[in-house]
């Protein structure tokens, strides 16, 4: 199995800096700052561009700029995905996001981790692990979630969130570490003004 079967694959691994595909990240970045440099009016040039970054991109998928990711086609949208300004994917390991996601300005989802050992860390040793974001999750703004982190369907992260541990589908979960505060219910339903 080589690097890139490696970083496809749903398991956490461990690696050196040289063995990673660095041109597909130089693709990536190059994708990304053309993206970032289209006009707003631009939408079919942005989901084209979105069509080539991801490896798989849901037509509903919408991105405002700012955008980076490490190299695209790792992240996985698999319905209705609205990803805000400033927003940031490290898919050193596959990114899945489910139908109906909305994820607010300033997250950082970060597969990628370095070696804990400051020689090694140096030397360019890293890690990896993959995220999965459930269906209607709704993750706040400027929160950052950890690679192997699986995130549960219907959950909310309050924003400046660090998500480190998996959190359960149906709650809503806050801090640093994020934990569960408590479980949505109906009386969470609100009244829209009516005109």
């Amino acid at each position: 199995m080589d690097m890139l079967e490696i970083m496809k694959t749903q398991q956490k691994y461990c690696s050196d800096h040289r063995d990673m595909p660095n041109e597909l990240q130089i693709k990536a970045k190059s994708l990304c700052w053309e993206y970032n440099q289209s006009r707003p009016d631009e939408s079919e040039k942005r989901a084209e561009i979105l069509q080539n970054l991801f490896g798989t991109c849901h037509p509903l998928t919408f991105v405002e700029p700012s955008f980076r990711c490490d190299y695209g086609f790792n992240i996985h949208t698999h319905g209705l995905t609205i990803i805000n300004y400033n927003c940031v994917i490290l898919d050193t390991s596959p990114v899945n996001i489910g139908n109906n996601a909305f994820i607010a300005p300033g997250v950082c989802l970060a597969c990628a981790g370095h070696a804990i050992d400051a020689e090694q860390r140096a030397y360019g040793i890293g890690t990896s692990a993959p995220i999965t974001i459930g269906d209607d999750v709704w993750i706040g703004a400027n929160s950052t979630v950890c690679g192997g982190v699986s995130i549960g369907n219907g959950t909310i992260i309050g924003a400046g969130s660090v998500v480190t541990k998996d959190i359960p589908s149906g709650v809503i979960a806050v801090g640093n570490p994020c934990r569960v505060l408590r479980e949505i219910t109906e009386e969470d339903k609100m009244e829209p003004l009516k005109f």
